[in-house]
């Protein structure tokens, strides 16, 4: 945990950005009857039942201290899924010297995965350019990518969409909207906060 949030404490260095990234299903839901429009005094209302159409896997990649995030819509999650996105955040940042890339221990996120994917020459040069921070077990609230997921579903996907194409039109706009924004995470929580908020999850000397 510690070592999660030194790398937070880092200045901005294009050389070396910090990612965080993460990753999301989203279920696709068809509607099975014609909402009921809203009008003055009531809400749009929404039968309870509903048409499940299967489910997308949505990555993420934010840069906090840049405001910039990449977003990607995939149709499943495997480590193939993965490696992909990894070469797009290596192409993105293809002028950096060290990439830190801030992710959740998942039994994809390691390097086979590029080599299942790429020649070994080419899984290589792009494992070279990461310098992976995994946050602990049960610590996923570490990563920043997860506030961004958030705050994507809640202002683009909290609502129920059919299509893997929708999906991906309004990720697109939410991307380039938020970029253009330049809007960052203002995280707070240091190592210090750590040793008083979550002392007891601190090992103690015994006499």
């Amino acid at each position: 945990m510690e070592m999660v949030l030194d790398v937070y404490k880092k200045p901005y260095d294009q050389n070396f950005p910090v990612i965080c990234m993460d990753e999301s299903p989203k279920q696709l839901i068809k509607e099975t009857r014609q909402p009921l429009n809203a009008y003055p005094g009531s809400l749009v209302k929404y039968d309870y039942e509903y048409e499940r159409c299967g489910v997308c896997n949505i990555f993420l990649a934010s840069e906090p201290l840049a405001g910039r995030r990449i977003v990607k819509i995939t149709r499943r999650r495997t480590k193939l899924d993965w490696a992909y996105f990894i070469e797009d955040i290596s192409k993105k940042y293809k002028n950096a010297k060290k990439i830190i890339l801030v992710m959740d221990n998942l039994n994809t996120h390691k390097p086979g995965s590029l080599y299942e994917v790429f020649p070994p020459e080419k899984a290589k040069y792009i494992w070279d350019k990461f310098s992976l921070v995994y946050t602990p077990k049960h610590g996923s609230w570490l990563n920043m990518a997860e506030i961004e997921l958030n705050v994507l579903i809640g202002q683009c996907l909290n609502r129920r969409i059919d299509k893997i194409s929708t999906i991906r039109r309004e990720c697109a706009a939410w991307q380039e909207h938020r970029n253009n924004k330049n809007a960052k995470i203002n995280w707070q929580f240091t190592a210090k906060d750590a040793r008083i908020k979550l002392k007891r999850l601190y090992p103690t000397l015994q006499d």
